[in-house]
């Protein structure tokens, strides 16, 4: 009985030794400063992007102000060709780009968008068609109203948009077969180089002109009001693409500015726990010594 209880004793593992207080220090020490290397990184990230989007919205600013011109030769035209009876099926065509890491740039748009069919603003319904620019907002609105969405871009606006691109994009939705009284555009407006919000500008198919009052009172040719349609729907496209440019250099600089001000914050931080940490493992140390040398 005597050797099964020694055997026992002996095959019990013996208690692991405790880390001594320099050793912990240290590993905290090494974690801290691989954390402040990988911080400082991404600053230095951050700032150059900061700095290329600061290059480009220069820039998508000229492109958006010589772009404008074509929504104000397009308001014109509405303003005196107004519709004379509500429109009973309206197209969202929902303005956003492919690229992330600006903030809340494509979500405005999607909120939106979500907004006016939810409440049947600006004559929409729970079954008007969607089409979007952009995979940022076609992955948003997917899940929302994943039903209504009947063409999707992409590949546009990666660099400043061109006409040809406006026009390309206005070509297959007049050929996609999508029925449709108006269109409603859903874009973001520049306010400024730190602000902007969702606008909706709204575009008159070759039907509704025809039967709008100030188109009736002049003799036309068809073909010449099918082409005044298609041209007024790429210039109010081309205008909303480089509008929507800017408003996202403009957003991803302002947030890259945000990340830089938040990594400069963490390094603060970081350093000063490193220090303290460094100066506590030196004092230990000392005490070290001092006591041991003091027992001699």
């Amino acid at each position: 009985m005597l050797a099964r209880r020694s055997v026992a004793r002996l095959a019990q593992p013996a208690p692991l030794a405790a880390a001594p207080p320099s050793a912990r220090n240290m590993a905290t020490l090494r974690e801290l400063e691989l954390r402040l290397k990988s911080v400082r990184n991404i600053e230095k990230i951050t700032k150059s992007m900061k700095m290329i989007a600061s290059t480009k919205l220069a820039k998508a600013q000229r492109a958006m102000q010589n772009g404008k011109q074509y929504g104000i030769a397009n308001s014109e035209v509405f303003q005196n060709a107004e519709a004379s009876e509500e429109s009973k099926r309206k197209l969202f065509i929902v303005i956003s780009s492919d690229k992330g890491l600006c903030g809340g740039i494509h979500s405005s748009v999607s909120k939106a968008t979500r907004r006016a069919i939810a409440a049947g603003e600006h004559g929409a319904s729970t079954d008007s068609p969607i089409m979007v620019i952009g995979d940022k907002s076609k992955a948003q609105l997917s899940r929302a109203l994943g039903d209504n969405l009947a063409l999707t871009f992409n590949a546009i606006g990666r660099d400043i948009p061109t006409f040809a691109d406006a026009a390309g994009v206005a070509d297959l939705i007049i050929k996609s077969g999508v029925s449709y009284d108006s269109i409603a555009i859903v874009h973001n407006k520049f306010v400024s180089a730190i602000s902007y919000e969702a606008a909706i500008v709204e575009v008159l198919n070759e039907d509704t002109l025809k039967e709008s009052p100030g188109f009736k009172a002049y003799e036309m040719e068809d073909d010449v009001t099918k082409d005044l349609a298609e041209f007024s729907l790429a210039n109010a496209i081309y205008a909303a693409l480089v509008e929507g440019h800017a408003c996202e250099q403009s957003a991803r600089r302002n947030a890259m500015d945000n990340a830089s001000k938040n990594a400069q914050d963490m390094i603060s931080s970081l350093q000063m726990q490193f220090n303290r940490g460094r100066q506590a493992a030196i004092t230990n140390e000392l005490v070290d010594i001092i006591t041991g040398a003091s027992a001699l």
